[in-house]
Order: C-alpha cells, then structure tokens, then sequence
C-alpha cells in the first residue's frame, strides 16, 4: 500500500519536540495508529510480540537498556509501545519509566482502539501523558497533511478522484488507497466481526454478544438519527440501562459516537436524545445519511484535534427545540456557540431553521454544507450570516 502522509505524524513530531508528557494515541482499529507512530520511534516494544514482552515484564530499567538510554544521545530517544494496554501493569510501568528515565526519552504509547478507555480509572498517569484521538483521513488531511497554529485554513480544491474516494470507500487507509468495491466491503465486515467477537469480548464482561450485535446492526442503520433508549431495548430484548451501557460501550470501542443537544439559550430546547453517527460513514448506503455521517465524521475530528493542539475547548453538539426545529450540528468554542451546520447532500434552499437558530445562538457562522457542489475557492468563515457553501470548501478548512 503507497504510503500517504498523516496529520498526525505532524501534530506527534511536534508534540515530541516541545513537551517532555508521553503521548498516548487512541484511535478506531486500522486507522494507521501504529505505522504512524512507529515511523516516529527509534525504540519499538509491541506487546505482542513474544521477545518483546519479556523485555517490558523485565521493567523499566531493562527497556532502558535495550533503547541505549544509558548512552549519550544528542537528543531523547523516542520509544514507541504498541498494546501495553494489555499488560495489567501497563500504567504503573509507564509511570516508572517515565519517572526514572523521563528526560532522556519521549514515550508514545499506541494500540488497538479501547486505549482510552483503559486509561481511565485512576490517575498514576496523572500529569504525566498528552492523549491524541487519531481519524480516517478527511479532506483537510488530504489537501494539507500537516500542522496549523489557526484554526481554519484556507480553502485548497482536492482532486476529484481523491473526493470520490473519501466519499465512496471512507477515509480508513486501506480501503482509501485500494480504491475497490470488493475490497472495502470485505474489509469492512472483517472489522466488523473482530470488533463485535474480540474486542467487545475482551474489553467488557458482556455475555450476550449475539443481542449486542443485533444491536449493532439496527445501529448501523439508524446513522445521523435521534437514539430513543426505550425503542432500542425492547427491540433487543434488554433493559434501558443496558442498552445505554451497550451504545456507550460501542462508542468507546469507536463503532460510533453520539452527538448529545445544546440547550444553553435556546427556548423549548430538547435536553436528553442524543444522534448517533457511525464512524465509517460509507458504510450507509442512504445518501442524505451519508452526507450528514461524513459531515460529522470530519467535525468531530476538527474539535477534537483543534482541543488536543490546545487551540481553544471545542465541542460538537445539535439543537432542537420542542417546535421541531433543528440544525444538524452546532461547534462549541470555549462553552459558547460558534458555528453551526446543516448538512445536505443536493438541498441548495437555506434551511429556514438554519436562520432561526442562528438568531436565536447569536452565532459567528451559519453553513448549510452541500456535499454534491463545486469547489469555490471562497473563504467559508468570512460569511457572517447564514450561507449555503460546498461541502468541498468548507470541509478543506478544517482538520
């Protein structure tokens, strides 16, 4: 597979040349943690390979050894540790080697896609560790695969093909790049069944794998809707709380994720019914789904990233009021209103909602995003009120 670059081999190889913190990289599987953080490292220990652990079972001072650090070096080392989650020690190791031999290496620690959930649950690491959230490729990534200190970028026109790509196959590295209807759907349904048969197996205590996957599969049809708990539990067959322990366990394996209402300042606003979003959006087959799950893939990603670069605190939400309207999605900046976005595939006419809450937020950016329009070469962020613009420009601007 032709090697592309990542924005994220950008945003680490900075991070590890200002900031002594380990860097702890979490991520869907196969969205290219380990080729990005291994290409980084002079020092790689992977869990799973047998010489390897025996390394890491021997301590610290044994790694320490065998990535030199007890020799001069002109500048740290940079080890890279690939599934230490699955070490139970993992995090009062890493807390030893960073503790003892901290200014002579950087640390990144990498692995399959629960990594920041196994972090969770005390704080050895506390103050210690920088967590980066890593994604599909998305057109930002594309056009610029590199690191910017504003927040939105210029507009910059990708190639048609490379669109259709994204658009067709999704953004994970290798059904991008092999460009194959046979090879994404293959693709696609091994990693559905070792994320549904490994990971929630390992990860969880959850005995009713075949009740959760049928959950899966009524959730892999309902991207871009409105999650009523009720509904789902009886037609799975369990409780209310279970199904929501369920969604938030499929969330955090990164299945998807849920885009929970804004209500601060908006009148009647809805206060509990979070929308679901697959992460792999060309898996819906529907195409205002598509257009609405891809928007939220490539949104999630900026206000994530834009928050772990320490731009600001970013957050993404939707509103809805009890009137029944409603803007797809809304951009928190430092807990206040800051873009909001309709998503369409073809709908040129401007969203009358789009406009009503725009008035109501008082919010610098109102995009109605068109995801089958051309490339203009035109500033999204310069509009002050509502606006219909390419998802092709407004997509290239951010992350």
């Amino acid at each position: 597979m032709p090697e592309r670059r990542r924005l994220y081999s950008a945003m680490l190889a900075e991070h590890l040349a200002q900031q002594r913190q380990m860097a702890l990289v979490a991520g869907p599987r196969q969205v290219g943690k380990t080729t990005t953080c291994r290409a980084l490292g002079q020092c790689y220990l992977d869990w799973d390979n047998q010489d390897h652990r025996a390394i890491i079972l021997a301590g610290p001072k044994a790694v320490a050894e065998y990535a030199g650090l007890d020799r001069l070096h002109e500048r740290p080392v940079i080890l890279v540790f690939d599934e230490l989650h699955k070490y139970r020690q993992w995090k009062n190791f890493l807390k030893g080697l960073f503790d003892t031999y901290g200014d002579r290496a950087r640390i990144v620690v990498t692995g399959s896609s629960p990594l920041d959930v196994y972090r969770r649950g005390g704080d050895s690491l506390m103050g210690r560790y920088f967590l980066f959230h890593m994604h599909p490729f998305s057109v930002a990534e594309i056009a610029r695969p590199r690191v910017s200190e504003q927040i939105t970028r210029a507009p910059a026109r990708i190639p048609e093909t490379e669109w259709q790509a994204l658009w067709e196959h999704g953004g994970y590295p290798e059904p991008f790049v092999k460009r194959s209807v046979r090879f994404s759907r293959r693709w696609q349904a091994l990693r559905l069944g070792l994320l549904f048969r490994e990971e929630i197996r390992d990860l969880t205590r959850v005995q009713e794998l075949g009740q959760i996957e049928t959950l899966g599969r009524i959730l892999a049809a309902s991207s871009g809707e409105q999650l009523v708990y009720a509904n789902l539990a009886r037609a799975v067959r369990v409780s209310e709380n279970t199904v929501r322990s369920w969604v938030e366990t499929l969330c955090s394996l990164h299945f998807g994720f849920l885009v929970r209402p804004w209500f601060k300042n908006v009148q009647r606003s809805l206060r509990k019914e979070p929308k679901w979003f697959l992460r792999d959006w060309s898996t819906s087959d529907d195409g205002g789904a598509r257009a609405e799950t891809f928007c939220a893939c490539h949104l999630l990603k900026a206000v994530e990233g834009w928050t772990e670069l320490g731009l600001g605190h970013f957050a993404l939400h939707y509103v809805r009021d009890k009137q029944q309207h409603e803007v797809d999605f809304l951009v928190v900046r430092d807990n206040k209103p800051w873009l909001l976005v309709e998503a369409k595939q073809r709908e040129q006419q401007l969203s009358p909602d789009l406009e009503y809450f725009y008035r109501q937020l008082t919010c610098p950016h109102a995009l109605q995003v068109v995801v089958d329009a051309p490339f203009m070469n035109r500033d999204c962020f310069e509009e002050r009120g509502p606006v219909v613009v390419p998802a092709r420009t407004f997509l290239s601007q951010l992350l």
